[in-house]
């Protein structure tokens, strides 16, 4: 009997010093005292360090989570091109290779057509719509399935707002200068241009003005005028057109590779959720106050601000209707994020017009 008392009192001492060695016990706390444990991630960034904004977001995103856990969760956030490209940042996080990215998904559409969805679609929603989709009315869950056929679950990471219709080297009078024009434009976007008749070639930010200064493009896009200064395209094609009507409200997205998600503790998941919602907040406004400013400087150093004549907007409108239209009858699974879509937009698009359309159209008219 005694000898069954001692082994049974062993086998207790045993498993409690294997349940101290798993846990920390920080100052002020009980020995033994459970905490949460260490995190170490990369991120991957589709963008340069030198746009602070697009790529500013994912540091705004890895340094809220690291304050909100003491610490104790650190992302290391890397710029395009120094761990790989970056438009192979969503085959990076599928693979495993790092555990979390910072991209746009119109950047894979070859991947899957629907991907653009999460990000812009010509003539779709602008910022506050697409925020609103995404994360109030059911956009990202009804895109969850598509982003875990690549392993990977994905949170809201900033939005650009209604985007600039980018720079020219010639002027563009009507739909057939387009013809033949070598351009800089990804997502469905490209797709259209090319439907118009522009060559079309996707490019990263980094590659984008040697290419222009070189002629390898003719005219390109990227952001607005805060981005476009920094990256010098007045520098080298003087036509500044507008809208981008190709991306009325682009979102970006933070990409987690599904096994490293899974791995994380609630808490920490919480933390994550909550740091991707304020970077989304915090790129919008920032390019909402630079912005601005940024037009003023490049408009007194000699850009021509020029917009789309109606008949590249009519056209490029009727293309874009006729895009989706087949994609959507030739594959289910777009069809049902294309009707989720269209749905919110037929409704967001009635109650903004009723109010703030009227307002804005006013004020512009009367300022």
């Amino acid at each position: 009997m005694e000898r069954r008392k001692f082994i049974g009192k062993a086998a207790l001492a045993v498993g409690a010093a294997g349940l101290a060695v798993g846990c920390t016990s920080p100052a002020g706390k009980a020995p033994g005292a459970v905490t949460s444990p260490r995190v170490k991630w990369r991120l991957a960034s589709s963008f340069p360090r030198s746009l602070d904004t697009i790529y500013g977001a994912a540091e705004i995103f890895a340094n809220r989570v690291k304050a909100m856990t003491d610490g104790r969760f650190d992302i290391r956030v890397f710029p395009a091109g120094e761990l790989f490209g970056g438009l192979e940042v969503m085959d990076e996080i599928e693979s495993g290779a790092v555990e979390v990215g910072h991209s746009a998904s119109y950047y894979f559409k070859g991947k899957n057509p629907a991907f653009v969805f999460n990000c812009a679609v010509p003539f779709g929603l602008d910022a506050r719509q697409q925020m609103a989709w995404v994360s109030s009315a059911g956009g990202r869950e009804v895109m969850a399935g598509l982003f875990a056929d690549h392993n990977i679950v994905h949170f809201p990471g900033g939005n650009t707002g209604v985007q600039m219709g980018g720079w020219f080297r010639r002027e563009i009078k009507s739909l057939t200068d387009l013809q033949g024009l070598k351009m800089r434009i990804p997502g469905l976007g490209g797709e259209v241009m090319t439907r118009l008749g522009a060559t079309v070639q996707v490019l990263p930010g980094g590659e984008i003005y040697p290419a222009l200064e070189r002629g390898a493009i003719d005219a390109t896009e990227w952001v607005g005028p805060y981005d476009d200064e920094k990256l010098g395209f007045h520098r080298v094609a003087k036509n500044y057109y507008y809208p981008g009507w190709w991306e009325p409200g682009p979102g970006l997205s933070f990409y987690i590779n599904k096994g490293a998600w899974e791995k994380l503790p609630p808490s920490y998941q919480a933390v994550v959720s909550a740091a991707s919602e304020e970077a989304a907040k915090w790129m919008l406004t920032e390019y909402d106050a630079k912005n601005p400013p940024a037009l003023k400087r490049l408009l007194a150093g000699g850009v021509t601000l020029r917009p789309f004549s109606d008949d590249v907007m009519i056209k490029a409108k009727e293309e874009t209707h006729i895009l989706l239209e087949e994609q959507a009858a030739a594959d289910p699974t777009y069809k049902k994020i294309y009707d989720h879509w269209s749905k919110f937009r037929a409704e967001s698009a009635a109650w903004l017009s009723t109010a703030e359309l009227t307002y804005s159209n006013f004020v512009a008219k009367n300022s």
